[in-house]
């Protein structure tokens, strides 16, 4: 039996989509039917430990050389749905984003530390073996998507306040208390959620990185089943946040707050709202930096 990962990487914070079996072609689908009945699921925890590990190794793994077999699993009004980790090309796709900001010079960190932690021949061999598969699967998505200290304003305009989860839970063998905080919504809120957003972004705000990445987020999810569950997920985040501000944190609810007042032309309400958001959010960020 594989060692569970001990790993809590308190950084990355998550949107998923799962979806139905249905939406599944055989085999594949033959095989997340045995999969969803399994009792030792694996936690999101584990995937980033699994993923860390692999970076020990000299020259490091930074592409998985297999496709991940593994998904979180979701009950959804009685229908079993799945998320498909998709390690390896999620990994592929994390390299050319970050080769692409290395080549923009918009790392935070120094090339000599990123060459080291990825040297640059295992960079350009990830970007040949990428290029090659996609030629392949030229319609191959993720199921996950992945921000690093912090939350992108985009996501938070898919759910609702009342949406919010905030729960302690028990994990690993010591019984150490953890958080989850989450939100979950069927697609079809999601996109109609999204779309009013987009609508009233577009009337009220010039072009800019907001409007283009809820447009990529909507073009995303256009890619799955409409009867899937959408979840945000703060991950390793709460173990960085302390817990009285995870209990106040209403992200969602000031970007449908700020969203609404727009629509109404009230641009105080809006300011304040976003004002909330990034404040929040700025000391987040701020904690990556912290020794």
């Amino acid at each position: 039996m594989a060692q569970k990962a001990s790993v809590a990487a308190p950084y990355a914070a998550y949107l998923r989509v799962y979806e139905p079996l249905a939406a599944f072609p055989e085999p594949e689908r033959a095989h997340w039917v045995r999969y969803a009945k399994r009792e030792d699921l694996p936690s999101a925890q584990e995937e980033i430990g699994r993923s860390l590990a692999a970076l020990l190794p000299v020259p490091p793994e930074a592409v998985p050389v297999r496709e991940s077999a593994d998904a979180f699993v979701a009950e959804v009004d009685g229908v079993t749905c799945v998320c498909p980790w998709r390690t390896r090309l999620r990994g592929w796709q994390s390299m050319a984003a970050l080769s692409q900001a290395a080549g923009e010079r918009e790392l935070e960190l120094p090339p000599a530390v990123l060459d080291a932690a990825l040297p640059p021949v295992v960079r350009r061999q990830a970007a040949v073996d990428y290029e090659r598969w996609l030629r392949r699967n030229p319609e191959a998505r993720p199921w996950i998507r992945t921000a690093l200290w912090h939350v992108p304003v985009r996501w938070f305009v898919l759910f609702s306040g009342e949406e919010k989860e905030f729960a302690k839970t028990e994990s690993g063998e010591e019984s150490r208390q953890q958080f989850v905080l989450r939100y979950r919504t069927p697609m079809v809120q999601a996109r109609r959620r999204l779309a009013r957003g987009l609508k009233v972004l577009r009337e009220e705000l010039e072009e800019g990185p907001l409007v283009d990445g809820l447009v990529d987020v909507g073009r995303w999810l256009e890619e799955f089943h409409p009867r899937s569950l959408v979840e945000l997920d703060y991950g390793g985040l709460v173990h960085a946040i302390p817990e009285k501000r995870l209990a106040e944190d209403h992200s969602a609810a000031d970007v449908a707050e700020g969203i609404a007042a727009l629509r109404e032309g009230d641009g105080e309400r809006a300011g304040a709202a976003y004002e909330r958001l990034t404040d929040r959010w700025a000391t987040v960020r701020e904690l990556q930096f912290a020794s």
